[in-house]
């Protein structure tokens, strides 16, 4: 299968030196540029979206990863390890250190289901819950420069096309 990730009708050059003497012509057929990428303006995306809220986390002493688990495990307290990993799209031997670092720091608790010895739930301490207030004035939308219904539906596209993605994927080697 051939992956095709641009270019764009219209299409501009995403680099961060858009000044006259370091833009150069247009590529010819066949040639794409960095920014002309889909997958690498999501990707910059994502590293711009950790930035911006970088400031926020570091008043809470979180990472980015040890936030979006906290807010996972708001919305469904009691997660397996396998199924948090499923939400936040990692694996087991990525998570489970973001998992001890928050039990640390007094805010989730890890503990063997009694019903299968096998399977690690996880639970937000009174302390974990309370960072919900604490970190609720995180709210991005301002800060892309985009109304409220243009930043819902973008968000809206974004998840579409994540799992267009995963389906267009599944079962497939990697």
């Amino acid at each position: 299968m051939k992956l095709n990730d641009g270019p764009r009708a219209g299409s501009r050059d995403n680099s961060r030196d858009n000044s006259k003497a370091s833009q150069k012509p247009r590529p010819g057929a066949g040639e794409r540029r960095l920014g002309d990428f889909l997958c690498f303006a999501i990707y910059s995306a994502n590293l711009a979206f950790g930035r911006a809220y970088k400031k926020g986390l570091d008043e809470l002493g979180l990472t980015y990863p040890q936030w979006i688990a906290i807010v996972a495990l708001w919305e469904q307290d009691g997660q397996t390890v396998s199924e948090l990993g499923e939400k936040m799209f990692l694996e087991s031997n990525t998570l489970t250190p973001i998992l001890k670092k928050l039990e640390q720091m007094g805010y989730l608790r890890r503990q063997r289901d009694p019903a299968d010895e096998r399977q690690v739930r996880i639970s937000l301490t009174e302390a974990g819950r309370r960072l919900r207030e604490k970190g609720m004035h995180m709210n991005l939308v301002a800060s892309t420069g985009l109304k409220p219904d243009e930043f819902a539906r973008l968000q809206e596209n974004v998840v579409t096309l994540r799992d267009n993605l995963i389906k267009a994927t599944a079962g497939k080697a990697e």
